[in-house]
């Protein structure tokens, strides 16, 4: 099968309608054996030190996966650097399908794009919808893993991140990803609940760095909130596909976001909230809005390359730990 690459979460329905692959190259990239190595490869390429580590990964990604030469890359709604990127991999020889997020989430703006990506790979919006159908019925299985964190406190801060952010292409064979999670429900179901734990939320784009789920509940507070992650199981009563895409509150603008985030920190009897910021990213500045909004207290976190936890966060994270109890 062809596989094409995405940067960013994008109508999978059409991809698998179409008969391809998708590939989220984010996890492609912060999977691989040293992702270190990747974002240096792309400095030696020439990419500056001052761009997202994010966009150096994807771009060492898909040089080094050669079965990979289509990319469906957003240029609305995410990282604008995305474009240069896009330049960059069109001079590699890569066939670029670019999708949009229009800002205002309109409605219309959105099926003209979903309609130009079905185009372009070929499919009517009758195989789109049975793809989402498909699709959905992989969800809610994800769906009942995020209720069995924060509702019955019997999964962990990290499997409820990987599952839910792996929703983003099912790892590009939804059935064999469905009986994963079908394997982690029937565990997390025989699991006694855990008890006395602070209950923390996740905001912003996923972290680079790693440990920190695992830190996190080795000092007595777990994550039962992951909100981009969440967002990426499209958790919306819908059959409507382009009203999914107009409710995937990632790609629009801050007070949208907060309006869902808003809702979750009630529903989940949130503690406090980690805003995670990547380094050179402008969703930095939206930590101000972020700290005048949210009534509970926050803690902001910036990564910048693929990493362990340095000594410093970790302090950090400590100290905000023991102000919450």
């Amino acid at each position: 099968m062809s596989k094409a690459g995405i940067t960013t979460t994008v109508p999978v329905e059409v991809i698998f309608a179409a008969g391809w692959v998708p590939v989220d190259l984010n996890n492609v990239f912060i999977t691989g054996e040293n992702p270190r190595v990747m974002v240096e490869e792309a400095e030696l390429a020439g990419f500056p030190r001052n761009i997202c580590a994010w966009i150096k990964g994807i771009y060492s990604t898909v040089i080094k996966n050669r079965d990979i030469r289509t990319i469906i890359a957003v240029t609305q709604g995410d990282c604008s650097n995305t474009h240069a990127l896009m330049e960059i991999l069109q001079m590699a020889g890569v066939e670029v399908v670019p999708f949009a997020f229009p800002y205002d989430r309109d409605p219309d703006l959105l099926r003209l794009q979903l309609e130009k990506m079905m185009s372009s790979f070929g499919v009517s919006w009758k195989t789109v919808q049975e793809a989402k159908d498909r699709l959905d019925r992989v969800r809610r299985k994800v769906w009942e893993l995020d209720r069995l964190t924060w509702e019955e406190d019997r999964v962990g801060g990290w499997e409820n991140h990987l599952y839910q952010i792996s929703s983003s292409d099912f790892n590009g064979e939804p059935e064999k990803f469905a009986v994963e999670v079908d394997d982690l429900l029937e565990k997390a179901r025989a699991a006694p609940p855990r008890e006395g734990e602070l209950r923390l939320g996740y905001i912003g784009v996923p972290p680079i760095v790693a440990e920190l789920y695992p830190y996190l509940e080795e000092r007595g507070a777990r994550i039962v909130y992951n909100e981009v992650q969440r967002q990426f199981t499209m958790p919306f009563m819908t059959r409507d596909l382009v009203e999914q895409y107009r409710l995937y509150t990632y790609p629009y603008g801050i007070f949208f976001r907060l309006e869902d985030i808003c809702r979750e920190v009630a529903r989940r009897k949130l503690d406090g909230i980690i805003h995670y910021a990547q380094s050179f990213c402008y969703r930095q500045i939206e930590d101000i809005i972020v700290r005048k909004k949210l009534d509970l207290p926050v803690l902001t976190l910036e990564g910048d390359i693929p990493s362990k936890l340095d000594a410093r966060t970790r302090m950090r994270l400590d100290v905000f730990l023991d102000m919450l109890r």
